[in-house]
């Protein structure tokens, strides 16, 4: 009587203990369909790229904190949606974050074309320091107007010009190339329109083929772009004129964040603070890394813009510095200039 009496202790306690009096480890397999959230994230680049590695620390932070909860799918390289498509993607909900560059949401918000304007920042801690402070909150608040929420703001770097006829030097080694420019943009045709190039809009999953064929002659692009998509194989010259800054805009869609569980969005928004952080660092590193490997491949020609050809092309862009007052407004505008003089505007 007692052995029994003893045995059916035991199997009473170890049932009270696996029915969950003791803390449990939970299993992401086991959630509970209705209760995941499924966020997909789609961008254009690789997934090596400074976007790429943040969009995948992003989604594994988000699936640790949530204790699976929530999921975020990342699709790298145009695999979901290509350039153009993206945001009406994330207006219609069939993605919930997009990371474009600045110069992709032109069409709907003319003024983020600042960051297209050549020669305006002088350095990625000026374009920070700009996204962080009133601008950058002046900017965020444009993007309700259509629905959007901004997540962040991620760099990328400096662009450099790369072509497959000659080295690019004085405005005039631009004449009769056709350059291509991002989607959406105003600015950067003109841009190229000034230096007397013909500039082409093409999707950037489209470009190393349209290079590589010589449908287009050359392009603008940041260092870790160039490396990563093999851009330097096709284009043996390579200028360093750091002329323009390429960033993303971390956009969701606002309907879907305003109804996601408020502890939820807490956790979303702290993982995106966290990952903005470590971006920016990476896109650093990966820009200084980007050169070194592109320079040991021995298959391009560099040439470093002297300050002389620099003043060159700032005379060229005299027409283009006038229209692009008036797209983005002469508030931004000096409010930018203020900040070049290491002001806060």
């Amino acid at each position: 009587m007692q052995r029994k009496l003893f045995l059916a202790w035991l199997v009473f306690l170890i049932t009270l203990t696996s029915s969950g009096c003791g803390k449990r480890v939970t299993d992401h397999e086991q959630i509970d369909p209705a209760e995941k959230i499924v966020i997909k994230f789609s961008h254009v680049v690789a997934e090596n790229a400074p976007k790429g590695l943040a969009a995948r620390r992003f989604a594994n932070l988000v699936a640790a904190r949530t204790n699976g909860r929530v999921e975020v799918q990342v699709y790298p390289n145009s695999t979901l949606y290509k350039d153009g498509e993206e945001i009406e993607a994330l207006k219609n909900g069939s993605v919930q974050i997009i990371a474009p560059t600045t110069a992709k949401i032109a069409a709907l918000f003319p003024r983020w074309q600042i960051f297209d304007i050549p020669y305006v920042f002088t350095s990625a801690e000026m374009v920070y320091r700009a996204m962080d402070g009133k601008i950058g909150g002046e900017l965020f608040d444009e993007l309700a107007t259509q629905g959007f929420r901004g997540l962040a703001f991620w760099g990328n770097g400096f662009k450099q010009m790369t072509n497959g006829i000659r080295p690019l030097r004085e405005p005039g080694d631009f004449k009769g190339l056709t350059m291509r420019v991002m989607m959406g943009s105003q600015i950067l045709p003109t841009q190229f329109q000034c230096l007397g190039a013909q500039p082409v809009q093409l999707g950037f999953n489209d470009l190393y083929a349209a290079l590589a064929q010589k449908i287009i002659d050359g392009q603008e692009n940041t260092m870790s772009n160039i490396y990563s998509k093999k851009f330097y194989e096709v284009q043996p010259y390579l200028t360093l004129s750091n002329h323009g800054y390429m960033g993303y805009v971390v956009l969701t869609n606002r309907k879907f964040w305003d109804h996601l569980p408020p502890d939820i969005r807490g956790i979303l928004e702290k993982a995106m603070q966290e990952v903005t952080v470590w971006e920016r660092e990476q896109a650093s590193l990966l820009d200084e890394e980007s050169f070194r490997a592109i320079r040991s491949t021995g298959q391009i020609r560099l040439h470093l813009q002297t300050e002389e050809e620099k003043r060159q092309w700032l005379t060229a862009f005299t027409p283009l510095y006038r229209q692009a007052e008036e797209i983005v407004g002469s508030d931004l505008w000096r409010a930018v200039q203020v900040l070049k003089e290491k002001k806060e505007p």
